[in-house]
């Protein structure tokens, strides 16, 4: 016999068979595919991947609204302070009274966030109609601040009607886009009954010359129709006549082209009138803050260089006196609440709480937006407050309430071990309802 000679291995591939389980070495990942891991981690972590079923996200909502609340609580009274000396009032009036709203708020958004969300539906109409009322008294018997006429006086206490329509708006609109359903298609249903509310509640609120809240009531009525489903070219048409619309507005008022223009050129208008006065010492104040800031209560700003820092332009006492780590806290704060919220609609399957949930996140995140950009100098002035920490009863009464509508869709992705003991007894003793037989069926059987 010949014997037939064997191939030898090479050195390193010794020992290595096929069908062993042995496996090749992964060559390192390029920066794209990298980059498109990270990308799919950080949606992954946003959305939540279940993480609202044990309570996380609704503690996350809650947690972030009550630090904001708190901070401008805290700020009011170092911004409204000297100029409430200086009148002759108490300095702790102006943050009693806020104070006195976030207790209200916060009662109202803990009812609101144990009510069943077929009642909000119930609320729905009852709550526009009331919106459309109070708008309209408002040109009646309205009181006019600063050229706006937007609030009414209810001994002694002053309301803006304009805040609650915000949430009135966002609740009806989510109820009757539900409602059409598969017919959103059509740009008949699209259009009727939705957007002529949305125009009768943004006319009357630019009847009482109020640009800046018309238009985060125009965001309110786009974020619903987007997350109804509504075909992205209908945006474009809408897009185009706003801008159109806003244009007109401001062409034909001399006090809005002299802050576009001021905003824009850095000069006094031609009356001698600058309306870029708040936001230059808006920017003083977040450039003296440096990085740590000047120290609580030690703004130099608020000695009549901001007019009523309280309001509108807080976010830059807040840069003064806690420098950037101050605004960069409430930043996070911002983003933990968006991100929260975002887990709350995209976990919906119902079209009401989707599109509900996501007009309150586009509402309250996008005033917030505008706010920090007037301050900033990224946008003109317009009197937008920032919310939860400006100054004003209403819109902090409104924003709580709203929370207060999120987490009780929140609530019901809970599992049920996470929830009040209340419902499970309830749950537990046999009383929930169950849809009854027909009295046919239950004499055939």
């Amino acid at each position: 016999m010949v014997s037939t000679p064997t191939r030898r291995q090479p050195a390193g591939r010794q020992g290595h068979r096929p069908g062993s389980t042995a496996t090749k070495a992964q060559p390192p990942a390029t920066l794209p595919v990298r980059l498109k891991q990270g990308y799919r981690r950080f949606w992954s972590a946003l959305e939540g991947n279940g993480t609202s079923r044990n309570g996380s996200t609704y503690y996350l909502i809650l947690g972030s609204t009550l630090a904001l609340t708190a901070i401008g609580i805290m700020m009011v009274l170092s911004a409204s302070s000297v100029e409430s000396i200086a009148a002759g009032k108490s300095p702790y009036g102006d943050a009693l009274k806020q104070g006195m709203f976030a207790g209200i708020g916060i009662f109202t958004m803990f009812v609101l966030s144990r009510i069943n969300v077929v009642w909000l539906k119930r609320l729905a109409y009852p709550a526009i109609i009331t919106a459309v009322v109070l708008l309209g008294l408002v040109q009646v018997v309205g009181a006019e601040v600063n050229g706006n006429k937007n609030w009414i006086d209810l001994g002694g206490i002053t309301f803006q009607p304009s805040e609650a329509s915000k949430l009135a708006l966002a609740l009806w609109m989510a109820t009757v886009l539900a409602m059409k359903g598969k017919l959103l298609r059509q740009w008949q249903h699209i259009v009727v009954p939705a957007v002529p509310m949305a125009i009768v509640i943004i006319g009357l609120v630019l009847v009482g010359n109020d640009l800046g809240t018309a238009m985060i009531i125009m965001m309110i009525a786009a974020a619903a129709l987007f997350f109804a489903g509504v075909p992205l070219y209908f945006f474009g048409i809408a897009g185009l006549m706003g801008a159109a619309g806003a244009a007109i507005m401001a062409v034909t008022s001399s006090n809005r082209m002299c802050r576009i223009t001021s905003w824009w050129t850095g000069e006094s208008c031609a009356d001698g009138i600058d309306a870029n006065y708040q936001a230059t010492n808006g920017l003083y104040g977040l450039a003296s803050g440096g990085w740590l800031g000047v120290g609580l209560g030690q703004s130099r700003q608020k000695y009549s260089w901001i007019p009523e820092a309280h309001n509108d332009f807080i976010f830059a006492i807040i840069g003064e006196e806690l420098g950037l780590v101050g605004t960069v806290v409430v930043l996070i704060l911002f983003a933990i609440l968006g991100a929260a919220i975002y887990r709350v609609v995209v976990a919906q399957e119902d079209t009401f709480h989707r599109v509900l949930a996501g007009t309150i996140m586009v509402w309250l995140l996008g005033q917030a937006t505008v706010n920090m950009s007037v301050v900033t100098g990224l946008m003109p002035v317009i009197g937008v407050p920032l919310p939860f920490i400006s100054y004003g009863g209403s819109a902090l009464l409104m924003s709580l309430c709203a929370i207060g509508v999120v987490l009780s869709l929140a609530r019901e992705q809970m599992a049920p071990a996470m929830r009040p003991k209340r419902m499970l007894k309830f749950k537990a003793m046999g009383r929930e309802k169950t849809p009854r037989k027909p009295k046919t069926a239950r004499k055939r059987a």
